[in-house]
């Protein structure tokens, strides 16, 4: 008869193509779970139900100091608002992790409608009473927000109301001024908030003083500030007040990408929407190693973005190579069209212009650029047109070795693209308008994210190091 006690066999973790993947902990998920979301976090509800089914599951299975840790560093070094939230309330919804999830809403809650969104949260599948914990949390939350945050984020008309979770929280006013202001919003009597949409909104107001009132008493935000440059032409705001409010402005959520775009507008401007792009950029964390940048120049790159957007894919491209340009260690820089061509490694506005002049804009070569970064022949298809078909010597053989390539394209490509010859290997398309993300054999990127160039950061130090 055969043996009872049979030969252990080692049960190996499988990627979903059935090759043997890396075993990572509970913890070691869960982080990369909420990594995927710095890409598409505002379409998390709609096209991200799996990995929030993921993220729920891990919050449950591991400490809750590690949980609350995470959902903290999420929102402030991440910036990432709706995971931090489901993070809480998990912790909150067992009553062994509830002081987790009171310490961990009173540091992750940044605005006033993170309040509402949290209860909503909280309320779905089905509505259900607060746990104290949770009352206390968010009362304290309400505590840091003045009169203009909260006038500006009540959430009038909504599902959940600003004075709805006051109500239902009742924290206890500090001083009189507190209560004052927490009776106005319950009774929606709060002063309208001075924002630029409001005052332009009002016919009885003249635009070019209250764009200059605002901007003088740096009043407007930096995006505001960079999509009114046509309306400050428009209504002849002085150009040393814009200058001045440019020189101001907060930048520390803003990409390169947006200054392109702006300096469209106000090509006057550059001097000053560069140095603030610099700001923007500086501080960043670096790609170590040699960085291969391969920017798609084609015809095609010159459409908008997306159907309403007045941006195109150059914008996307230039910017995300600008700010690759200054967080890589070590970079080159090509573009491929109907040819691979060096570009040199400037900064700015400089490495845009340069960019954007390297080679006409026609047919898109990909498959060839790529093989001939990875130091490999190509062989053109001999059916195809002359006119369509790249000179010889168009695409030299490069020599040298690289840790990372980082393409950027749209991927309207005339050719087949190669496999990549090493792990760090990243196509990155700006036109398409579906999300997803794929790990083999390129990790591709589909639907630009703002926050791509931080996700391979991150990535980097999840999957490499």
């Amino acid at each position: 008869m055969g043996s009872l006690n049979t030969k252990k066999i080692h049960s190996r973790p499988r990627t979903h193509e059935g090759a043997i993947a890396r075993n990572i902990n509970v913890e070691q998920q869960l982080r990369r779970s909420v990594l995927a979301c710095m890409l598409w976090e505002d379409t998390f509800y709609e096209d991200g139900q799996t990995v929030a089914d993921r993220i729920i599951e891990g919050v449950h299975k591991i400490n809750p100091t590690t949980a609350k840790e995470l959902a903290i560093e999420a929102r402030t070094q991440m910036k990432l608002r709706h995971v931090p939230l489901l993070i809480a309330r998990e912790l909150a919804r067992n009553p062994a992790s509830r002081g987790a999830a009171r310490a961990c809403l009173e540091e992750i809650i940044q605005r006033p409608d993170e309040i509402t969104e949290f209860i909503k949260m909280y309320w779905t599948p089905e509505k259900q009473p607060l746990a104290s914990q949770v009352k206390k949390a968010l009362g304290n939350a309400f505590r840091k927000f003045d009169a203009y945050q909260l006038a500006k984020y009540k959430q009038t008309g909504k599902d959940i109301e600003l004075r709805d979770a006051l109500k239902l929280c009742h924290p206890r006013p500090t001083n009189n001024e507190q209560s004052k202001m927490w009776k106005q919003l319950i009774e929606d009597t709060l002063p309208t908030p001075d924002t630029w949409e409001t005052n332009l909104s009002d016919k009885n107001k003249n635009p070019q003083e209250e764009f200059i009132r605002l901007l003088t008493q740096n009043k407007m935000g930096g995006l505001a500030v960079l999509r009114n440059l046509r309306n400050f032409q428009k209504y002849g705001v002085p150009e040393e007040v814009v200058r001045n409010a440019i020189s101001k402005m907060k930048v520390d959520r803003i990409l390169p990408f947006r200054f392109i775009a702006a300096s469209r507008y106000a090509p006057a401007l550059e001097p000053a929407l560069e140095e603030a792009m610099f700001r923007a950029v500086d501080g960043n964390a670096k790609l170590p190693g040699k960085t291969v940048l391969l920017v798609d120049v084609s015809g095609s790159m010159d459409h908008p973005i997306s159907r309403n957007s007045d941006m195109r894919r150059t914008d996307a491209a230039n910017g995300l190579a600008i700010l690759l340009r200054e967080i890589c260690d070590n970079v080159d820089i090509y573009t491929f069209s109907m040819k691979l061509k060096q570009v040199p490694s400037r900064r700015g506005f400089a490495l845009r212009d340069a960019i954007m002049h390297s080679q006409s804009m026609s047919g898109t070569y990909l498959g060839a650029a790529v093989s001939a970064i990875q130091g490999r022949e190509y062989l053109f298809d001999a059916n195809m047109p002359n006119h369509w078909r790249p000179q010889e010597g168009s695409f030299p053989i490069r020599q040298e070795s690289f840790d990372r390539l980082i393409v950027i394209t749209d991927e309207q490509s005339h050719d087949k693209v190669p496999n990549p010859t090493q792990p760090k290997s990243y196509i990155i398309n700006v036109a398409t308008n579906q999300n997803g993300v794929g790990y083999k054999p390129w990790v591709h990127v589909d639907g630009w994210s703002e926050a791509c160039v931080k996700w391979i950061q991150a990535l980097e130090m999840e999957r490499f190091v």
